[in-house]
């Protein structure tokens, strides 16, 4: 029996980066904000290994809102609202389609969120799910959009380290998704 009676369909496209590198995921709507990251991993190919944050506008105020683990050793002026608390329902909806996830703020690796959809859940389908993609992730701790088109370029120094690396590999049926509950980021080890 499902717990939840919508499913959201989001494009999680990454920034900066031409040709686009997207994912087409299907969650479940009794989604958290730490639920939807462990999919936007899983789906895009990241390991966890850095910090990350989510990015609203209120329309209202037209100010940004934070969306995140808060770390007590990081913590600003900024609000930040918990991730492990806030249901992705209580902000995406008809009228409130985008947000903004950064992963690696050293990298400063950027994805635009567009809710496409929100719709029943299929009877016989697992959620998550990726149902749609275009090419690979780019490999943890490369530098960003700057050093990943290098890559691309052959251009960057030990390109040893990426030689069995090809951008243009996606295969939906490749993705696997980790239960929320049992995922911990190497971030936060």
């Amino acid at each position: 029996m499902r717990d939840f009676s919508q499913a959201y369909q989001f494009k999680i496209a990454l920034k900066d980066i031409n040709p686009l590198i997207w994912r087409r995921i299907q969650v479940p709507g009794n989604y958290t904000f730490w639920d939807l990251h462990v999919a936007i991993q899983n789906a895009m190919g990241w390991s966890g290994y850095h910090l990350h944050q989510f990015t609203l506008l209120d329309p209202l105020t037209k100010d940004r809102i934070f969306v995140a683990d808060p770390v007590e050793e990081f913590a600003s002026d900024l609000k930040i609202v918990p991730e492990r608390e806030t249901k992705i329902s209580k902000w995406f909806s008809v009228g409130r389609k985008y947000a903004e996830y950064d992963y690696d703020f050293g990298d400063g690796w950027e994805h635009k969120i567009t809710l496409e959809k929100i719709l029943p859940p299929e009877k016989e389908a697992k959620y998550p799910r990726c149902i749609a993609g275009a090419r690979a992730c780019p490999p943890e701790n490369c530098g960003g959009p700057w050093g990943y088109q290098e890559i691309c370029d052959g251009k960057r120094e030990f390109m040893e380290n990426f030689e069995d690396y090809d951008p243009e590999h996606f295969d939906v049926n490749e993705i696997e998704f980790d239960n929320p509950a049992d995922y911990s980021d190497i971030a936060d080890l």
